[in-house]
């Protein structure tokens, strides 16, 4: 017993992508982006913490256990 085929009733495409974006999938990267270039340009804006986090100790002994 053969199963009938089914044909698609949209034609085929004809290669070109007709996708959009929403303006923030542009707008967040690139305001991202302007962000951290005025930190690498202006790093005295950019001060470091005063106390030590718990997560860079945590990478720090992580670290030097892989350099064993």
């Amino acid at each position: 017993m053969s199963a009938p085929t089914h044909t698609s009733p949209h034609p085929a495409s004809t290669g070109r992508a007709d996708i959009r974006l929403p303006w923030w999938a542009l707008a967040l990267p690139t305001l991202a982006f302007i962000t951290l270039l005025t930190l690498i340009l202006d790093p005295s804006d950019a001060h470091a913490a005063t106390a030590e986090p718990a997560i860079t100790r945590l990478f720090e002994h992580i670290q030097q256990l892989i350099m064993r």
